[in-house]
């Protein structure tokens, strides 16, 4: 076993045991008023219920694909699968339940200390608990793959259990199915959560600020329990899955992708050499999780002020900035007793140092798409306050303004994208655009435990309200949910742009595993063009989906909430059915989210199948090229929408308040927003991962099916 993967093995024991002794703290905190006790278990029961609900259907796709892949695919990669499911499963469930404990817990803290410093510890504490355990458990997932079934050989063949096509290279069969796991957890629940969350929230808001002008997270709105559960079943476990699944492609594109250099390069890449190609990727993971897991701890016992952002921005420095250093010690021990001429033979062109500059491209590009994002969406920058400022004048000056900063948005997080991505293929050829792509997710710990920051205070926020806590309580809180709202976009933002760089590295993957050379797809051949016109268009496609079911849903839950909001009910003699409005948000959400989570797996397979491997080589940079601006668009433009209708709530906006003519065209644009940053824009990433993962899988089976 190398000593690299002993030292992560370290660090994700360290991890887990700090993930533990978090859990166990949150735990023991006071919940706070009889009232805050009752609804918080109500939110959490839901909670439960749904991911339970879920996860039935989850686990017969996952036992069916498992199967299959073990019959027709390669005869262990059933089980890597299963291990990529469970994993992202885990991860989830812990991700949720960490959530539903610590949002009463930070309302309780905020009312108790009436200090925003101690309310934030107690939110971080909770988000860490998600954030930490996406990186440990997809990197434990990981490592366990290589150590049970090998190490990856470049040589290796086997067959399914039925077929035996004597091609296919078991090792990197298992890290794609280990991938195409936690991509197909992460698909079924970005769209069943993003469809719960926001139908709810959307019809929430129609009732209680629309049609009845009552206040945010009012209880007497049976929808707003259903919000509460919703924040934690989207952007708690869909993003925790959606990042892990991130964060474990782009290991796996680069292990790939060296068996590629290998079967390029062969006559000069030594056992030695190859090696080193291997183990740097998970290197500079475990790495990453040791910055993250220290960034995370010196923001745990830090005193914090009244500056929660300033606080929260540190940490994600701190993490990165041990990485960064920490990955250039690892790339000097692993790849300076590499022969120099093998490297120059690679394309390196600054030598063992080109794969740590690469990383360090990534993680600048992160930290650089984050701050766009904030600019962006972010209440304390221009954009989203001359949004605000166009409310007064009426809905469609604010969706036409909201629309016109969420195109200007996508500029320059493509620009930081396509600079990287050229520089870091400069420097180290194919190998350099999977590091870079790794490294921007390499400190996926942090980020992930600041983006959980969020829902977690969105939900401390409503309980104050829901749970008539004082007013001074619901300004502190009401101040850690608009830094989450800044957190969750920029997390998004972060999500996007990872999966960028993940998609490239899996296409990149993906041609070399056919070509006989250099991966070269022919972008002037008919068939390519064909497939990326109809991959741009799936995309489309899928939006739109994704558009229809939730909006349709959210219609539904109005309807029914029109009809509990009774006398009784407004006047606060009788509560609302909340178990009722559960169950249709929950039914909803399941009836309409198996055929766009299988579309995505579905599309590479058919035309692979019919129309061949550079059909959808096509496809895969089709979509992306269409999908990765789109995403940018719809996670910037709503959280644009959200923060100018949360300024305007703060009163920023002289003689426009809550209740007035303003604030409601707000809170129309926060309505079209909703479902462009928690349903579409979200997705979409998935959406082109699980693509260009399942091309990866099943690109041998479309070579012998054609030649």
């Amino acid at each position: 076993m190398s000593g690299w993967y002993i030292l992560t093995l370290c660090a994700i024991a360290a991890t887990v045991c700090y993930v533990i002794w978090n859990y166990l703290r949150i735990r023991k905190m006071p919940e706070g008023t009889s009232e805050m006790v009752e609804m918080a278990g109500i939110i959490r029961s839901g909670a439960n219920t749904f991911m339970k609900t879920e996860y039935r259907t989850i686990a017969i796709v996952v036992a069916i694909l498992a199967v299959a892949l073990t019959l027709f695919v390669e005869k262990t990669s059933g089980i890597t699968f299963l291990i990529g499911a469970c994993m992202s499963s885990a991860v989830c469930v812990l991700g949720m339940r960490s959530a539903t404990f610590a949002n009463v817990r930070t309302a309780n803290k905020a009312r108790e200390s009436m200090s925003i410093g101690e309310t934030v510890k107690v939110a971080l504490c909770g988000g860490s608990i998600s954030g930490l355990s996406v990186q440990a458990f997809g990197l434990l997932g990981f490592v366990a793959v290589l150590l049970i079934f090998g190490n990856v050989d470049p040589n290796a063949q086997s067959g399914g259990l039925i077929t035996n096509l004597g091609n296919i290279n078991p090792t990197i069969m298992h890290v794609s199915t280990y991938s195409l796991g936690c991509s197909l957890v992460a698909m079924f629940n970005r769209v069943a959560g993003g469809n719960y969350t926001k139908a709810a929230d959307i019809s929430a808001d129609i009732l209680a600020k629309v049609r009845n002008d009552l206040p945010e997270d009012d209880s007497r709105v049976p929808n707003v329990i259903a919000d509460f559960i919703g924040d934690n079943v989207n952007d708690i476990a869909g993003n925790c899955s959606d990042l892990l699944e991130s964060f474990v492609a782009t290991i796996a594109a680069a292990l790939m992708i060296c068996v590629v250099l290998f079967h390029q390069h062969g006559e000069v890449l030594n056992e030695g050499a190859f090696h080193a190609l291997t183990v740097y990727p998970v290197a500079l993971a475990g790495l990453g999780l040791i910055g993250c897991l220290l960034g995370l701890l010196y923001a745990a016992v830090k005193k914090m002020g009244d500056n929660p952002s300033r606080e929260l921005n540190l940490a994600t420095w701190i993490s990165a900035g041990l990485t960064l250093v920490m990955g250039f010690f690892g790339a000097m021990v692993i790849f300076q007793k590499v022969d120099a001429s093998v490297l120059t033979e690679l394309g390196w062109k600054i030598g063992w140092v080109s794969p740590w500059v690469c990383a360090v491209l990534g993680i600048a590009s992160g930290v650089a798409i984050g701050s766009i994002t904030e600019y962006y969406t972010s209440t304390d920058y221009k954009p989203t306050r001359v949004l605000a400022e166009m409310a007064p004048e009426g809905e469609a000056f604010v969706v036409t303004k909201g629309d016109a900063v969420g195109s200007r948005s996508v500029l320059l997080p493509v620009l930081v994208i396509g600079l990287a991505l050229y520089l870091s293929g400069t420097l180290a050829g194919i190998y350099g655009v999977a590091l870079a792509a790794l490294g921007m997710l390499s400190f996926v710990g942090a980020t992930v435990s600041i983006d959980a920051f969020g829902p977690i205070a969105d939900n401390a926020g409503g309980l104050a309200e829901s749970c008539h806590l004082p007013h001074d309580v619901r300004k502190i809180t009401d101040k850690l949910d608009a830094v989450g709202n800044t957190t969750a976009a920029v997390g998004k933002g972060f999500a996007i742009g990872s999966a960028a760089f993940a998609t490239v590295s899996l296409i990149v993957s993906y041609v070399g595993s056919y070509s006989k050379g250099t991966p070269d797809l022919n972008i002037a051949s008919f068939v390519v063009v064909a497939g990326a016109i109809i991959g741009g268009a799936l995309v489309e496609y899928f939006a739109a989906m994704l558009t229809d079911n939730t909006i349709d849903s959210a219609k539904l839950m109005a309807d029914e909430g029109d009809k509990q909001l009774t006398p009784e009910v407004l006047a606060g003699k009788k509560t609302p059915d909340y178990n009722r409005m559960i169950e249709l948000a929950a039914k909803e959400a399941l009836r309409k989210m198996l055929v766009p989570s299988v579309l995505a797996m579905v599309i590479p397979v058919v035309g692979g199948f019919i129309f061949g491997v550079e059909f959808v080589g096509g496809i895969l940079i089709g979509a992306t090229i269409v999908a990765i601006p789109r995403a940018i668009f719809m996670g910037n433009s709503g959280g644009a929408f959200d923060n100018a209708k949360k300024y305007i709530e703060s009163g920023a906006l002289e003689g426009h308040g809550k209740g007035s003519a303003a604030h409601k065209a707000a809170v129309t644009g926060d309505t079209v927003g909703d479902t462009r940053k928690d349903v579409v824009g979200v997705a979409l990433d998935i959406f082109i991962k699980t693509m260009s993962t399942v091309g990866n899988t099943l690109v041998s089976l479309f070579r012998v099916t054609l030649h």
